[in-house]
């Protein structure tokens, strides 16, 4: 992976460049539309997703993907959604009443849809949009071969990925020398735990102390912000979480009220408010399920699959919310980003 804070090829000198290259050497290569699918066939697909609906810009990019693909909706395909709304312990009943209607595959939007759609079924093949890191999270035997029913995409946010975000902050707060951390809310899971080991190592690597930030309710930003502010956290770094991408616009504001600079691996955040982001560009992600769903759905197991993830990262930066936070960014950062909100 090319050093984001250098000069090498995740940088274009323009600052624009394009986002994926496929692991897999082709393997996922879009087939002609013309091609399309038996006829008189009805694919059910169901979808699992943390947040609230319509699901925000996975779902659109998705079934744009798969319509470019030659399905059309209603005739040889329907989706079944169901949205946590927030509320990550209300995915395992969600995930089993999808399996209920015996879909074709199970797309899923982050880890924790993830895992509660792997518990509730073994056979049914699961499509990750989304997710963190699978094989750390025993969803999948290796990224390269799965071995199991879950393939898809991941983001794979290591201590590596999340020094170079802690790196970059550090070009618009120089001084910052405390993060706080926010995973998703307890009790921790295998995803939630691996992200704040790799957290709390990339901070000492980046000269940053830490504190962990409690979530009790995803309406009320100001409980989080004000036990930061206590702290003296000179930033909020928020784990990659589909309630948290969901409550973006809440996160924004508040952390803005509480003139707090905040730190995203995913671009939404900053969309809606945030400071920055690096990370994954998640709608390509959505495009790219589309390719595994269509594969799927012509015979491929999913077990042969390999796990796909990103090897360029799209940087945004929002210089209206720097500029309300009193603070400058660096001329030679803009010139990196990928997008830029004013």
């Amino acid at each position: 992976m090319t050093d984001p804070i250098g000069s090498g090829p995740l940088f274009h000198p323009l600052g624009r460049r394009r986002f994926m290259a496929v692991v897999t050497g082709g393997l996922l290569a879009a087939p002609l539309a013309a091609e399309a699918q038996p006829a008189g066939k009805m694919w059910r697909i169901g979808v699992l997703y943390p947040g609230f609906s319509p699901g925000g810009r996975i779902l659109p990019a998705l079934r744009a993907r798969l319509a470019d693909l030659g399905y059309v909706e209603g005739q040889n395909l329907t989706f079944d959604v169901r949205f946590a709304e927030g509320d990550a312990t209300r995915l395992p009943l969600l995930a089993t009443d999808l399996v209920r209607l015996t879909p074709a595959i199970i797309v899923t939007v982050g880890s924790a849809a993830t895992i509660a759609a792997k518990h509730a079924t073994a056979t049914i093949p699961i499509v990750m949009a989304t997710s963190l890191d699978p094989v750390r999270e025993g969803l999948a035997q290796s990224l390269r071969r799965p071995g199991g029913n879950v393939t898809g995409l991941t983001e794979v946010s290591n201590a590596e990925l999340i020094g170079k975000r802690f790196q970059l902050i550090k070009e618009i707060v120089p001084r910052a020398t405390r993060v706080a951390l926010v995973p998703a809310p307890a009790p921790l899971t295998r995803a939630a735990e691996n992200w704040l080991r790799d957290a709390e190592a990339a901070a000492r690597s980046t000269g940053f102390t830490t504190q962990v930030l409690a979530v009790h309710d995803l309406k009320h930003w100001d409980q989080v912000f004000s036990a930061a502010a206590r702290e003296h956290a000179d930033v909020v770094y928020f784990v990659e979480w589909g309630p948290y991408i969901a409550s973006a616009k809440l996160i924004a504001d508040q952390a803005i009220r509480s003139r707090m600079p905040t730190l995203f691996g995913a671009s939404v955040h900053v969309a809606a408010g945030g400071l920055l982001a690096y990370g994954a560009n998640v709608p390509e992600f959505a495009r790219r399920t589309g390719d595994y769903v269509d594969k799927i759905l012509k015979g491929a197991q999913p077990a042969e699959l390999p796990i796909e993830q990103p090897t360029q990262f799209e940087l945004v930066i929002n210089v209206k919310t720097a500029k309300a936070l009193g603070l400058t960014v660096p001329p030679s950062l803009l010139a990196r980003a990928d997008q830029v909100i004013e």
